[in-house]
C-alpha cells in the first residue's frame, strides 16, 4: 500500500499526554494526584476511565479539558500544546472544542430545557439548534419544561444536550450516572453513546462502576495517580446490555 494510503487510514490523535504530573500543596501537605501519566486518546473513540475515588481520574479530566494545568508534563490537543497555552487560548479551547458533563447537572432553574441548551449555542461558532441537541438525547417532547419538572435522568440528558450542542471535538464526562439509579443511568449512557456515534466526538467517561466499561472501545484503569492498565474491548456492548 502506498504511503499516502497508509496515512489516510491512520487513526488521528485527539490528545497526547506525556509525563503528566499534578501536585497539590497546602502548607506542609503535599498530594501527588497524578504521577507521570502517559496517554493517547483517538478521534471519535469512547473510552472509560475506571478506578476508585482519589485515583486521579477527575484531575486528568480537568487537565484534558483545560480547567487545570499539570505541575509537569506536556499535553497536546491535536496540534495545540495545551500546557503552553495562555489563559485566553485555554478559554477559547474550552469554548470551541470541549463539552463537559458532570455528576450534577448545573441547570439554571428559571430556564426551560431548550433555553438551558440555548445558552451554549449563543456563543458557539457552529452550533446545532437546541431542539436538535435535545432530540439526540431523547427529550424532544420536553423542550418547554423547567428543571423542576424533569426527573434526575432527564436533567442529566439536558446537560448532555447542552454539552453537545456546540458540536465539540471532545466530550468529557465525570461520573455522569453517579447520582442515578441503574435504570435511569442506562438511559443517560444511551444518550452519550448516541452522541458519540452520530457526532464522532472523542468521549472520555469517568466512572467507578466497573459495569459501564463494556460500552467503551478501551478501558483505562487508574490507581494512586497512575494508569495501571489499558485494555481494548473486543466488542462494545450497547448500554442496555450492561451489567451493573
Amino acid at each position: 500500500m502506498p504511503d499516502g494510503a497508509q496515512s489516510e487510514t491512520r487513526v488521528r490523535e485527539t490528545f497526547r499526554a506525556e509525563g503528566i504530573t499534578k501536585i497539590y500543596k497546602t502548607g506542609d501537605l503535599r498530594v501527588e494526584a497524578l504521577r507521570g501519566v502517559d496517554l493517547t486518546l483517538y478521534e471519535g473513540e469512547l473510552v472509560v476511565l475506571l478506578g476508585p475515588s482519589g485515583s486521579g481520574k477527575s484531575t486528568l479530566l480537568n487537565i484534558l479539558g483545560g480547567l487545570d494545568l499539570p505541575t509537569a508534563g506536556t499535553l497536546f490537543f491535536k496540534d495545540m500544546e495545551i500546557t503552553a497555552a495562555t489563559q485566553s487560548e485555554l478559554t477559547t479551547y474550552r469554548r470551541d472544542h470541549v463539552g463537559f458533563v458532570f455528576q450534577f447537572y448545573n441547570l439554571i432553574p428559571s430556564l426551560t430545557a431548550r433555553e438551558n441548551v440555548g445558552l451554549v449555542t449563543e456563543i458557539a461558532d457552529d452550533p446545532m439548534q437546541p431542539d436538535e441537541a435535545l432530540e439526540i438525547v431523547g427529550l424532544e417532547h420536553r423542550l418547554g419544561h423547567f428543571p423542576s419538572q424533569l426527573s434526575g435522568g432527564e436533567q442529566q440528558r439536558v446537560a448532555i444536550a447542552r454539552a453537545i450542542a456546540k458540536r465539540p471535538d471532545v466530550l468529557l464526562c465525570d461520573e455522569p450516572t453517579g447520582a442515578l439509579d441503574s435504570k435511569t443511568g442506562i438511559v443517560v449512557l444511551q444518550a452519550l453513546e448516541r452522541a458519540n456515534r452520530e457526532l464522532g466526538t472523542t468521549t472520555a467517561l469517568i466512572t467507578h462502576n466497573a459495569g459501564i466499561k463494556d460500552m467503551s472501545e478501551r478501558v483505562i484503569r487508574f490507581a494512586d495517580g497512575q494508569i495501571i492498565s489499558v485494555e481494548k474491548n473486543p466488542v462494545k456492548k450497547p448500554p442496555e446490555e450492561l451489567t451493573w
